[in-house]
């Protein structure tokens, strides 16, 4: 009976064997919550715990809090949802699809379908095997895609006559359209220079390329040589900026950007000047440069 009392604020009796204000153990997280926000989904798994008349057959941990064998960070959103059936998640949720597995081991099918990607048939997702989890994209996404069908269909069509041969060419050209966007290319580099003008400077090794722009075009243009180590889980739709290139030539990013039919359109850099030595004049000089490219 100790471990009754312990498992809320309120103790139970035969007709109520739950009290008000239930605590939770799941998978090592502790959660309290109101027993009728444990029961509001008939039918699902928390319902079917909480509404039994024999309470010992439930599991509990050495404190006497119901135990569930689940993961518990996740439990929150299982349990706001509990509480007014509505899905709330943060932006850029990487853990969908896991989410919608403990949903569907709560037994709550509203929530289930909740998750489920919402893909379109002209969705980019399913041409993109770097995507290990989609979620739903920006709201503008539908509506750039719509644009990009819209201006590769428009050409073919004024060129085809009245007889409907412009849809074979439209059908055609639409397989080579590319998307347009910018890419921007970072790098910082330094090198040391002495007193006399004439010493050959020391230049050190780029020790990163960055890549900011759309997760889609990245991948498009850079490929396996793209290190998506900080940033795995970015929908195709969503901006970056923290992708960088596992090569540190500049020459080797600019081919690829020329081949994906991409062109400069502006750059920019900064540089500062320290000592290197407090007995030495010689200067380390630190700059840091930026290209923009645009595919139209």
């Amino acid at each position: 009976m100790a471990l009754a009392d312990n498992a809320g604020c309120a103790k139970p009796n035969e007709d109520f064997p739950f009290p008000e204000i239930i605590e939770l153990n799941v998978g090592g997280q502790v959660y309290i919550t109101r027993h009728p926000t444990l029961v509001s989904v008939p039918g699902s798994l928390l319902w079917e715990m909480f509404t039994q008349k024999n309470v010992r057959s439930l599991a509990r941990d050495s404190k006497g809090r119901f135990f569930v064998d689940r993961d518990g960070f996740l439990f929150r959103y299982i349990l706001d949802y509990m509480r007014d059936q509505q899905l709330v998640l943060p932006d850029h949720f990487p853990e969908r699809s896991r989410l919608q597995r403990e949903a569907e081991y709560f037994m709550l099918p509203e929530l289930v379908k909740m998750l489920a990607p919402k893909l379109s048939k002209q969705n980019s997702l399913g041409d993109d095997p770097c995507q290990s989890d989609p979620e739903e994209l920006s709201p503008n996404a539908d509506a750039a895609r719509n644009l990009t069908s819209a201006s590769a269909t428009l050409p073919s069509a004024a060129t085809g006559g009245p007889g409907g041969a412009s849809a074979t060419g439209a059908g055609a050209a639409g397989t080579d359209v590319r998307r347009a966007g910018f890419i921007t290319i970072g790098y910082r580099g330094s090198y040391t220079l002495g007193r006399d003008s004439q010493t050959d400077a020391k230049f050190r090794r780029v020790a990163r390329i960055m890549v900011c722009g759309k997760t889609s075009l990245a991948k498009e243009v850079f490929g396996d040589t793209l290190n998506e180590s900080r940033d795995p889980d970015r929908p195709p739709e969503r901006y970056t900026s923290r992708y960088y290139l596992k090569f540190t030539f500049l020459e080797q990013a600019f081919d690829k950007l020329a081949d994906a039919g991409f062109h400069m359109v502006a750059c920019n850099s900064t540089g500062t000047c320290a000592f290197a030595h407090d007995q030495t004049d010689d200067r380390i000089w630190t700059s840091y440069t930026e290209y923009v490219f645009y595919r139209e």
